[in-house]
């Protein structure tokens, strides 16, 4: 049986399936998902808890009701005074941002469990960001892409401008930010921003089988292999030779590593325990 971890809000939902796959939705549907305050808090807790449960094997973030994220509220900007406001000094405000970038996208990207973002429909701004935070992308055919920050005189948060220059390049990325237009799902798939785009009617079966077959890997194998590759954007081929020759060598010594081998000599799927 599943169960549902309490986030503290209604604008978050997550719950854990039978497999170890957390799904986590983003839960505002009348505003496409817009990130509020209490949204972005139940984030930060919630894949702090995935994180540790040692029982969740893969992650899924994704949206209620046909969008996964507009990115920041911009009503709601319009209403109290723009993104800026509401802290208690600009330094306390962005102290903040900074906190919640590293629980959020910052978690999504560096978690040593393989994250999967499931796009049902547009992903905007730093919905995009959090999408791009994640190891893996699979979107409805009906779904789009923008940056969407130039529209509405922001900069651009949650990282977005770091996943798309290191996933596209500067030139490209430059290009998303400067001029936001809406990316269709076969052009994001041909540039490599998702990794499969289907039907929208076959989307919840398509990620759940994606989702199934993250969690039944060999955790402690993706979790160095996350590493290894995360690692990889900024260090030297020298750092992750070294890197992988640690990693692959405790690897080797796993219950995971001995019972894959028994079963490859045996022609029969390997079941990985993540010891």
């Amino acid at each position: 049986m599943g169960r549902t971890i309490a986030t503290g809000t209604e604008h978050l939902l997550a719950e854990v399936d039978e497999s170890g796959v957390a799904v986590i939705t983003m839960n505002r549907p009348e505003r496409r998902n817009a990130m509020s305050d209490e949204m972005l808090a139940a984030l930060a807790t919630t894949l702090h808890a995935v994180e540790t449960d040692t029982s969740i094997r893969a992650v899924v973030l994704t949206g209620a009701g046909g969008a996964f994220c507009a990115g920041g509220d911009v009503k709601g900007f319009a209403e109290g005074g723009g993104a800026g406001a509401g802290a208690a000094s600009w330094d306390d405000g962005v102290h903040e941002q900074r906190l919640s970038h590293r629980a959020t996208s910052g978690a999504l990207f560096s978690m040593p469990k393989p994250t999967l973002a499931v796009l049902p429909g547009p992903a905007a701004g730093a919905g995009l960001s959090l999408a791009l935070a994640c190891d893996l992308r699979i979107a409805a055919d009906s779904a789009v892409l923008t940056t969407a920050f130039a529209r509405v005189g922001l900069a651009g948060d949650y990282g977005g401008t770091w996943f798309l220059t290191h996933l596209l390049g500067p030139s490209k990325a430059k290009e998303m930010y400067f001029l936001p237009e809406r990316l269709g799902m076969a052009e994001a798939e041909r540039l490599g921003l998702v990794n499969k785009v289907v039907p929208a009617g076959e989307l919840e079966a398509a990620w759940r089988d994606m989702a199934q077959r993250l969690a039944s890997g060999p955790p402690i194998a993706l979790r160095y292999m996350k590493e290894n590759i995360n690692r990889s954007v900024t260090a030297d081929l020298g750092t992750i030779l070294d890197l992988e020759s640690t990693h692959h060598r405790h690897t080797g010594t796993t219950e995971d590593h001995r019972e894959a081998s028994v079963a490859f000599v045996e022609k029969r799927e390997p079941t990985f325990n993540g010891r």
